[in-house]
């Protein structure tokens, strides 16, 4: 019987889409440029672990990678720019996402957030419709850990008191975050409402998956069902 459910959040629950005035625009790139130096993977692993906690740093960190001379105000324009996509994602909720998780905690059911997240990332989760949802919110910037590290989700399921064998994780599946769910014993849903991958990443995905689904309202007959 599953009694807590452990969401992922972006492309999950959520999705940063980009704005009309974006980062890259204040960075003078185009979207490839940019996200080809705000998602370097070190960098990321850096700000996803709490290594980097000041917003601005952040940005100065990205940017220090660049090879072209970024100006003080576009810098300011590119947190600024940052922090409203985030905000905009954690306050606009679709409607179906918040009624099928007020239908799992109507059942009885605990949930947790765990997601891999950085100090801007997650800075707005206080001021989402998701927030007073949850029971747990585990950001990997505050806990030290990443997924898919089996050690992030025990340290969810410790905070939440669940076991694994009722616990259920739904993600995108980014971040072989499905295979570290099942690594700590926990049963997975491959969640493909947002974000479809191409067939040899889905493949991938799908091997460490109980469940597949492409709406969310599915969840409810999983958890029925088990």
């Amino acid at each position: 019987m599953i009694k807590t459910v452990f969401f992922d959040l972006f492309f999950t629950l959520v999705v940063p889409r980009y704005q009309k005035q974006t980062e890259y625009h204040a960075a003078g790139l185009s979207r490839l440029e940019w996200e080809k130096y705000a998602e370097d993977a070190e960098l990321y692993k850096v700000r996803a672990l709490g290594r980097i906690t000041e917003p601005a740093e952040i940005i100065e960190k990205i940017v220090a990678a660049i090879p072209k001379k970024i100006e003080n105000d576009a810098k300011a324009q590119i947190l600024h720019r940052r922090q409203q996509r985030m905000k905009n994602a954690l306050c606009s909720i679709d409607a179906e996402i918040l009624a099928v998780l007020g239908a799992l905690r109507q059942k009885g059911c605990k949930l947790c957030l765990i997601s891999n997240a950085d100090f801007i990332d997650c800075m707005f989760w206080h001021d989402s419709p998701l927030c007073p949802l949850f029971d747990e919110a585990v950001f990997s910037c505050n806990a030290g850990m990443l997924k898919p590290d089996p050690a992030i989700y025990r340290y969810a399921m410790e905070l939440t008191g669940a076991k694994s064998q009722q616990s259920l994780f739904v993600g995108d599946g980014g971040s072989n975050e499905l295979f570290g769910a099942k690594q700590a014993g926990m049963q997975t849903v491959f969640a493909e409402w947002f974000d479809q991958k191409d067939e040899n990443a889905a493949k991938r995905i799908n091997e460490s998956a109980d469940f597949r689904i492409s709406k969310i309202s599915s969840l409810i007959d999983i958890v029925d069902f088990e």
